[in-house]
């Protein structure tokens, strides 16, 4: 994209915005969660304040070099210090989902039965982000190698995985050019 995804403005072609990918994730995070965590490797700085300005907090990945998966452990093990048995996750490089949508995946899952470890947003059938996993899914993910990618430890544990489908094509929206992000067109809550 050629620079920090996380700051890209949102929405995307509307002028000057206030708003990032990242605030923009964190609001839709934040009705539906005690509090926000975000991860940050050497960008965190340049993520710092745009994070502390809409009320969340930054833990800093010390070797981000291993990998995507090594940041979702060190935001897992805050979730865990602090006390809680889930986390709902989610990427920067997509287009925050609606909070409803968050909500609905927060609903399904405290509705769920015991052996639902997770539950999965679904749109056109594509699965997606924020997702919620509970205390059984942290552990597993926990327990692997840094170098792991979560889709392989979720494909290991599918039996405990919960789809939900949604009415939210961003939950399954994976912005990797500015082709993709100009194209993007904002949906509202």
């Amino acid at each position: 994209m050629g620079s920090d995804k996380a700051l890209l403005p949102w929405p995307p072609g509307e002028g000057p915005s206030k708003e990032t990918f990242l605030s923009a994730a964190i609001r839709s995070l934040t009705e539906s969660t005690d509090f926000v965590v975000v991860v940050a490797g050497a960008n965190e700085s340049t993520l710092a304040p745009v994070v502390y300005g809409v009320g969340a907090s930054i833990v800093t990945n010390p070797d981000p070099a291993i990998g995507q998966f090594s940041s979702l452990q060190v935001g897992l093990h805050e979730v865990l210090n602090r006390g809680r048995d889930a986390a709902i996750i989610t990427l920067v490089d997509r287009p925050p989902a609606l909070s409803a949508t968050v909500q609905l995946l927060r609903q399904a899952f405290e509705l769920a039965p015991q052996d639902v470890w997770a539950v999965v947003p679904e749109f056109s059938g594509k699965h997606g982000h924020p997702y919620v996993a509970g205390r059984e899914m942290i552990e597993r993910f926990l327990r692997e190698p840094a170098t792991s990618n979560a889709r392989d430890v979720e494909h290991r544990y599918q039996k405990h995985i919960q789809y939900v489908t949604v009415d939210d094509p961003a939950v399954a929206m994976n912005i990797n050019t500015p082709e993709e992000y100009s194209a993007l067109v904002p949906r509202s809550t």
